[in-house]
């Protein structure tokens, strides 16, 4: 009996290309958009992580020239946090999902198991596909052709992230503020549910011996980044300070 094969993506890829600026090889698309889980349900066909590793440094070189010319009078720390703010998985996925009609989740290979628990919106999934693409845009192009795609698209997180403060890395900036306030290192409370290839985390931020913010991602990463948003916004709102007590825990988007 002949292996069941997981179903290409049935989407027209000109949105795609359209929205990434440029033209591309059908067969290096076809790399760049093949998620792991399919090349291996699918018999160890090539995968985008090659692309994918690529494309992270084209992404991080662009972003950093940027910042570099843009900024001339931001020290390394602060044009370090402009920078984490946009090479990083969620930002990627934002991206990702503007990607013409559908986002980029609706042309990525993926396999049966991923597609039934929700792949093709999952932010690392994404991520990966995003700067796969940036890969392929430079293998094909080059580098100057690359930057260009990579300003294009992340332009408007560069601007907005050069005025956010400490939207950039919460979890930096709660350290920062519960440094200027005495109040020790933040701590992290970590619980997790669900299957080992599904689950969901749940990060508590503790301040001074007080549970100010809580976050829920899929990664440790992502819940903690969540619950140090709600624990910075809870005390830049001067709910807790050295000598006040506990406050109420809050939900907060992730930076």
């Amino acid at each position: 009996m002949s292996k069941r094969l997981p179903a290409p993506p049935a989407t027209d890829r000109a949105p795609l290309l359209e929205a990434l600026g440029v033209a591309l090889d059908d067969e290096l698309l076809t790399l760049a958009l093949t998620h792991r889980s399919y090349a291996y349900e699918a018999g160890g066909l090539p995968t985008n992580e090659r692309l994918e590793f690529l494309g992270d440094s084209v992404l991080g070189i662009s972003v950093t020239e940027w910042l570099y010319t843009t900024h001339p009078d931001k020290p390394e720390g602060e044009l370090a946090k402009i920078r984490a703010s946009v090479v990083n998985m969620h930002a990627l996925a934002r991206v990702a999902r503007g990607l013409g009609e559908g986002g980029l989740g609706a042309h990525l290979y993926l396999g049966r198991g991923e597609e039934l628990t929700g792949g093709r919106d999952k932010d690392s999934i994404l991520a990966d596909g995003t700067e796969a693409l940036l890969g392929a845009v430079h293998i094909e192009h080059g580098i100057d052709t690359a930057r260009e795609v990579v300003l294009r698209l992340f332009l408007p997180l560069l601007t907005a992230s050069s005025s956010m403060g400490a939207g950039l890395d919460w979890k930096t900036s709660l350290q920062e503020l519960t440094a200027e306030r005495d109040l020790g290192a933040p701590a992290y409370r970590i619980t997790s549910t669900g299957p080992d290839h599904d689950k969901e985390f749940t990060a508590v931020a503790v301040v001074d011996s007080s549970d100010l913010g809580e976050g829920v991602g899929r990664t440790k990463k992502e819940a903690e980044q969540k619950a140090a948003a709600a624990a910075w916004k809870s005390l830049d709102g001067g709910a807790v300070g050295p000598a006040a007590g506990d406050a109420p825990a809050g939900d907060a988007e992730s930076a």
